[in-house]
């Protein structure tokens, strides 16, 4: 598991201070593409993209349990939950101050494609 900290900025939200739904799945994607990086070792993108292959988001499942204002800090634990022939998933969730659980993530299934034709193909 890889924690990855995102503070919620004052943009992330709406005028009320609580963060825009569309947010949490750039805080998801975002929170994968940081752990991937310790994974790869590098910037993500750049360095799937040297090995040839990328990874499209095919689904994608979150829950919201508890509002989240500009300011909060999440603490998102990453977790590769599955490894198939031709995909992975990753599960999160994303805690604030006191260990109080704000979203998860669930089945952030990855593709695994070879780029640039954009074919998937098995997971070496």
């Amino acid at each position: 598991m890889i924690t990855v900290k995102r503070k919620v900025l004052f943009g992330d939200c709406d005028p009320a201070g609580i963060v825009y739904t569309p947010r949490y799945s750039d805080f998801a994607l975002e929170a994968t593409h940081d752990a991937m990086a310790v994974l790869l070792e590098g910037p993500a993108i750049s360095k799937m993209k040297q090995l040839g292959f990328m990874t499209p988001v095919r689904a994608f499942n979150l829950e919201f349990l508890t509002p989240v204002t500009w300011e909060q800090e999440l603490d998102i634990q990453v977790s590769v939950s599955d490894i198939g022939n031709h995909s992975f998933s990753f599960q999160l969730e994303a805690f604030l101050e006191g260990g109080v659980l704000a979203f998860t993530a669930h089945s952030l299934c990855q593709n695994y494609i070879e780029a640039p034709y954009w074919d998937k193909y098995e997971i070496p």
